[in-house]
């Protein structure tokens, strides 16, 4: 996946926000998941067309962490999503 690259969250799920973390089930595959922390702010900004590079560039402006750090943490999320084929 490319910095510049244009995504999307394609697969829609049953989310419930619960506590401050967000729990889905994909009911296509019977799978559940759980997001929390930053992961819920990432989630949502994929809610709408964006680049990985605008989520670092959010993210960086909310959280005191290096950008080396954020675009790792970032990208690993954002390939595990696409290993699930939530992305578009």
């Amino acid at each position: 996946m490319e910095m510049n690259s244009n995504i999307v969250m394609k697969k829609k799920l049953n989310v419930t926000d619960l506590a401050g973390e967000k729990v889905m089930i994909d009911f296509e595959t019977g799978k559940y998941f759980l997001v929390k922390g930053v992961g819920n702010d990432i989630w949502d900004m994929l809610q709408k067309e964006t680049t990985p590079a605008e989520i670092i560039d959010n993210l960086l402006k909310e959280y005191d962490v290096t950008p080396q750090e954020c675009e790792k943490s970032v990208m690993d999320f954002l390939n595990k999503l696409n290993e699930q084929n939530f992305l578009g």
